[in-house]
Formats: structure tokens, sequence, C-alpha cells
């Protein structure tokens, strides 16, 4: 049975930090590459952070380069998406996802957590 549990998500003035954590049952967590993408209201969903739970590779949306960083514990098959200087753009219900590896596409998905940044 797939599992993502999610937690982290609240809201922050622009500038401020935030870290999500995703644990994964660990058939999951081991045949997937682990990440986030998150969806604004009227949005497209963006893949926004992944990384390869084999190894330590990671791939990062244009928008989430040089403020968020993935990172994982394999002993508890959680990732954590640590999101630094947060804009008002950043506000999305942010999800966590099993991807097909190397693209943007959820094998799984989360039930989501909300983040809200303001101005």
């Amino acid at each position: 049975q797939v599992h993502l549990v999610e937690s982290g998500g609240g809201s922050v003035q622009a500038g401020g930090s935030l870290r999500l954590s995703c644990t994964a049952s660990e058939y999951t967590y081991r045949r997937n590459c682990m990440g986030w993408f998150r969806q604004a209201p009227g949005k497209e969903r963006e893949g926004v952070a992944q990384i390869y739970t084999s190894g330590s590779d990671t791939t990062y949306s244009n928008s989430a380069k040089g403020r968020f960083t993935i990172s994982q514990d394999s002993a508890k098959n959680t990732v954590y998406l640590q999101m630094n200087s947060l804009k008002p753009e950043d506000t999305a219900m942010y999800y966590c996802a099993a991807f097909r590896c190397g693209t943007w596409y959820p094998n799984y998905e989360g039930q989501g957590t909300q983040v809200t940044v303001s101005s």
C-alpha cells in the first residue's frame, strides 16, 4: 500500500523559511525518486525538487534553485525540503511525490500540505 505522509507546511512572511518532510513506505521509497511538486490556485502543477534515493543526485526547478534544498534520511524513508528566502509566489499546495526518475511524473503522491508566504 502506497502511503506518503507529509508535514511541515504553514504560513510565513516573505524571506522566511519552512521545512517540509515526507515519509514513504520502504517499497515506494526504494523504487522511485522522491520529491515535491506544487500547485497554486489556477496554475498548473510544477515540479519543485527530487532526489535519487539510491544515491544523492538531485534535480530542482529553476524557481527552486539556490533557495530550496532537498535531502533524505534513507534509514527513515524520509525526504526533506528546506525552503529558504521564501517569496509570495511560492504560495501553493505542496505535494510529496514518488516520481518516475528523471521526470516530473508522479507515480504516487501525498495529500499535500499548504505553504503560504505573505508579503
